[in-house]
């Protein structure tokens, strides 16, 4: 019977797991603060469910990532001090995000973000931990179709350039 069998809680975290834990925190607490400022610029209403879902999910992996670490006796990263409330009517034309913009830099972060957990659970020697991250992946593909299917129905996508017409194949 070895450290790394039993119950996985009772298993020790190595160092690579403690870090990853306590920036994936403290970048979801930027990811909070940020989401918070581009709900205020937003302006369409299905860009805003979208950002919801972002808050939403960034708070439980605040939250779960912190009482790992907590219970593990690691410090969690500080969070952020809250944004005051703001209405649209009050950010000058020159500051306002458009909801292109918000849509593109939602979508930029989450496809960032599936990245981290997929080198998380690569990293995990614990269950437990890679099967957090796998759930977090999950939510946010998710999250990030919805960005996708959004920016299609509203015109804001700019795809890269496209193979209209494809080259004819030699025969050799």
């Amino acid at each position: 019977m070895g450290i790394f069998s039993g119950n996985q809680k009772d298993e020790p975290l190595h160092y690579g797991e403690i870090y990853d834990l306590w920036q994936f925190s403290m970048t979801g607490k930027g990811c909070l603060s940020a989401t918070r400022a581009y709900h205020y610029h937003a302006e369409d209403k299905d860009l805003k469910k979208i950002l919801d879902d972002i808050i939403n999910q960034a708070e439980l992996e605040i939250s779960e990532c912190d009482t790992i670490l907590i219970n593990n006796g690691i410090v969690p990263s500080p969070a952020l001090p809250e944004r005051p409330e703001t209405k649209l009517e009050d950010i000058p034309d020159g500051v306002k995000f458009s909801d292109q913009e918000i849509a593109a830099m939602v979508g930029a972060d989450t496809s960032l973000s599936l990245i981290a957990c997929s080198q998380i659970m690569g990293k995990a020697t614990r269950e437990d931990i890679g099967a957090l991250f796998a759930k977090y992946h999950v939510t946010k593909a998710a999250i990030g179709l919805k960005i996708l299917k959004v920016s299609k129905e509203k015109g804001w996508l700019v795809p890269p350039p496209l193979q209209i017409k494809r080259p004819e194949l030699v025969e050799v």
